[in-house]
This record gives structure tokens, sequence and C-alpha cells, in this order.
């Protein structure tokens, strides 16, 4: 019997068992995809990465992002957080890593920047690897239901509830307050009659609700339901913020934009993550996504396979 190492790491976070989790798979060599599906059910975090050596040699590393019942084509906390571990590693497949990484994943190629202090990796940037998709419009009783909240709690300031993806896609939906956001309760019923609703061939309806701060619209808070993928509440969701922060800086009237936001998660879960993205527009349409911030490691160990 091997054994296969494994690092878990808490994303978007400075303090040790806040944050998202994720556990990756430095070298994922020689597991099979059935072995892969298994290990994230094990772990059951909301995604695991599986480290491969790349296709092109030009790039860094091929990083496979499986859910507990699913694989991924791309997810923000897993891209952030497999940057940082294997920053902090010597080497990345026989090549010593330096500040810059580029990941093969199966929505394409995801651009890294390592962020560190004294030389050391305390997190990452990444760059969202697709352009800005927005559709289709969601009836404000499908979100409401699924939420188990009423249309009424919705508010139509910024738009209508919509699917937007920049890798992988989200229904997001804006609620009047905080204090709303914090009473919303995923019913599976209701996701199940979303998801029959709205189908998308790549995954199954998942939902980002958020509250903007009233004085100060690039503060965000938001909240993540995904249970039909056996994730109930997710504590941090970067590729919903970077879907949603597009989305928002694309409805902006001006054509030209630079605008950094921070989003407040996890915060009803007790694992506080805090997200930052920052959207360029340029001749009216948005140009590039990035997501940023911290991770801590949490645990080192090994899989018996």
């Amino acid at each position: 019997m091997n054994t296969l190492p494994f690092v878990t790491v808490d994303v978007f976070t400075t303090e040790r068992f806040a944050g998202n989790q994720l556990a990756v798979i430095p070298d994922a060599r020689g597991l099979s995809d059935g072995e892969m599906q298994a290990i994230a059910a094990e772990f059951g975090y909301s995604e695991v990465t599986f480290v491969l050596p790349p296709d092109d040699p030009a790039n860094t590393a091929r990083v496979r992002i499986f859910t507990p019942t699913a694989e991924v084509p791309f997810a923000g906390h897993p891209n952030v957080g497999t940057a940082f571990v294997l920053g902090r590693q010597k080497e990345i497949f026989g090549r010593t890593p330096g500040n810059k990484l580029r990941f093969e994943e199966k929505a394409g190629l995801v651009d890294v920047t390592l962020l560190s202090e004294n030389g050391i990796p305390t997190g990452a940037r990444i760059v969202a690897p697709r352009p800005l998709a927005v559709g289709p419009v969601i009836d404000a009783a499908t979100i409401a239901a699924s939420a188990s909240l009423q249309p009424g709690d919705l508010s139509e300031r910024s738009h209508r509830p919509v699917r937007v993806s920049v890798g992988l896609a989200f229904a997001v939906a804006e609620l009047n307050d905080v204090e709303t956001l914090s009473k919303a309760r995923p019913n599976v019923s209701a996701f199940h009659e979303a998801n029959a609703r709205y189908p998308l061939a790549e995954d199954s309806f998942s939902l980002f609700l958020y509250a903007r701060a009233p004085a100060h619209p690039w503060q965000i808070q938001a909240r993540m339901f995904a249970p039909l993928d056996n994730v109930i509440e997710d504590p941090a969701t970067g590729s919903a913020s970077a879907a949603l922060g597009a989305h928002l800086v694309s409805l902006l009237p001006q054509a030209d934009a630079e605008i950094e936001m921070t989003i407040e998660q996890g915060v009803e879960m007790r694992r506080r993550s805090l997200i930052t993205v920052a959207v360029s527009k340029k001749d009216g349409a948005v140009r590039e996504v990035s997501v940023s911030g911290h991770c801590v490691t949490a645990m080192r160990g090994s899989i018996e396979v």
C-alpha cells in the first residue's frame, strides 16, 4: 500500500481554522479519476485539488478540482490555496517555483501571482480564465424559495437575479440588507426545482447571495449555497466573487473603470473570509478579473492508497 502526502490550508484568511478549508494533493500522479473523487468525498471539504505535471512544459502544473460529488472546471479558493502550497515547496515537478505560476485547468489557463512577505508566500492572486458570461435572468420567486426568503427580500437596485460566470456559473442575487442575508437558509427541495427550471450542463444550481454596505458599495457581504453539490454553505467562494464583481463593474455607466472590492463571507459559519476582487473595464467591456487573498497552513499528513 502506497501513501500520498497532502496539505490542508485555510484560504482567504490570516487565522488558522477560519476562512475556507482546502486539501491539496501536491503530486497526484498515478491516481485514477475514481480515486480522486473518492478522496475528495472522504475529506468532505467544498473542494480538493490534485496537482499533476503540465501538458505544456511552459506552464507550472495541471490542476484538477473536485467537490465531494463531481469535478469542476474552475474555482477560486482552490487556485489561491494550491498556489500557496506549491509556492512554499522547494520545487514543482523538478522546477523551482517563481513568483508567477500558471495552471492548466478544464476552464482554461489560470495565471497566478504569489503574495509574499520577506520572500515567503502568504497567499496568491489569480486571474479568472474566462470572460464574463451573463444569463439567463432568474425569477425572484425561485431565488427566494431556494433561500427560504420572500421575493420582497430581494433587491433590484443593481440588477435582476441572474446567472453569471467567469469560469464557473452561479445564480447571483442582491438582498435588501445584511440582516436579511443572515436569515437565508437553503431549501433543498427548492434547489432541485431551480435546477430543473434552469439546467446547467457542467454543474448544478448554486446560489450566491449578497448585500452591499449602504455607505460603501464596494464592501460586500455574501453567502453561497450549493446543497446539490453537497455544499450546504461555503465559507468563501472566489469564483462566485469574481463573477459578481465582473458583473457589477460591467453595469457601471462609465466605459473605463478600475475597481477593487472586498467581499466578506463565512460570517454566519464562524469561518470569516476576506476576498479581494479587482476588475478592469476598458471601452465598455470587462477585460480582466482577479481574486486574491491570504492563506495559512492547517494540517499535513498522508493518504493510504
